[in-house]
């Protein structure tokens, strides 16, 4: 069952940011909360490869969460395809592994492995982009949904109702059919919004270009451009201004990434607003799984944890930009 606990997630993002602030966690058994565990556990990190931004910053923030727990000992992978993270996967099963946190690089292709790390009674802690089955112990994500339904709800609301629409999707995902069909219900009660063309991006810069600079061609009146995603907003724009059409149009991207921010604090006109989802939600996922494990009373403390942590995103718009935007960020 599906439970909004932006508490627990607060509680466990503020541990982590007080680990932070703390400087380096010390190497003996008096250290911060991050070395208090008992007994050495072991625990496998499986993400994508850092294939755009977004990415980059979830394996930022694991290496980040990780290195406030020296005293366990951590398996941490990424992989550019869904076969190399079932091979990282089988691995870190065969090493032994106490707990597994997953960040799937697609959703299909890894819930077998998935229910077979369940089936082991390994801890499964999955963030992000969901399985197909609900074989983890617990599911954190952003509210992909609301996602979808805010950006929409925007661009309708600044096409008065009435334009030509273009959507990129990302990755075959469930974070990706719940953004998009909760954008396309919300277009639908506007007989005025015409969809002209939806095609994938994969979330990625270069691959959005050349889908663009195609849906340009075949394309001649376009209003706005739902990118879904930043790194795809970027990519879109580079083919819009190369065809010299950036003041036909606009777009809004997704993922809160400081350059897409900045632009929107900066009122660019071809990028009104965009919608937050953090990377850091994987440091949600570590912390989780410490807590889980490290006292070896699992069964007992996954009693008190949800099984399904929805986090908040926000439209961010020139109004309220200025609180989404760190420059020092890594994304």
């Amino acid at each position: 069952m599906s439970v909004r606990c932006l508490a627990a997630v607060t509680l466990l993002a503020s541990a982590f940011l007080a680990g932070c602030q703390s400087g380096q966690p010390s190497a003996g058994g008096a250290g911060t909360e991050g070395d208090a565990a008992p007994q050495r556990i072991v625990i496998g990190v499986s993400v994508p490869a850092a294939d755009h931004g977004w990415t980059a910053g979830v394996i930022w923030w694991a290496e980040q969460a990780m290195a406030l727990y020296p005293n366990v000992q951590w398996k941490f992978s990424t992989a550019d395809t869904p076969a190399k993270q079932i091979s990282d996967l089988e691995t870190m099963m065969a090493a032994g592994v106490d707990g597994i946190v997953v960040l799937a690089t697609e959703s299909a292709p890894l819930t077998p492995i998935a229910k077979q790390i369940h089936e082991r009674g390994i801890l499964l802690i999955n963030v992000d982009r969901g399985f197909l089955e609900p074989v983890a112990d617990v599911f954190i994500e952003g509210d992909n949904k609301a996602f979808g339904r805010k950006a929409a709800e925007y661009i309708v609301q600044r096409l008065n109702g009435q334009g030509n629409v273009v959507i990129l999707e990302g990755i075959p995902s469930t974070v990706n059919t719940d953004r998009v069909e909760a954008a396309r219900s919300v277009f639908a009660r506007y007989p005025g919004i015409r969809i002209l063309d939806q095609q994938t991006g994969m979330w990625n810069r270069q691959k959005a270009m050349e889908v663009m600079q195609t849906i340009l061609l075949k394309h001649p009146k376009i209003d706005a451009v739902w990118a879904a995603d930043d790194d795809m907003a970027l990519g879109a724009e580079q083919a819009i201004r190369e065809a010299g059409r950036q003041n036909e149009m606009w777009l809004i991207g997704g993922g809160g990434m400081k350059d897409v921010v900045k632009k929107v604090l900066d009122r660019d006109p071809m990028y009104p607003a965009t919608v937050t989802y953090s990377p850091s939600m994987i440091a949600v996922g570590i912390h989780e799984a410490v807590s889980v494990l490290r006292d070896g009373k699992r069964t007992e403390i996954l009693q008190f944890f949800p099984r399904h942590v929805t986090l908040d995103v926000e439209l961010v718009t020139p109004e309220n930009a200025q609180q989404y935007y760190f420059p020092d960020s890594i994304y």
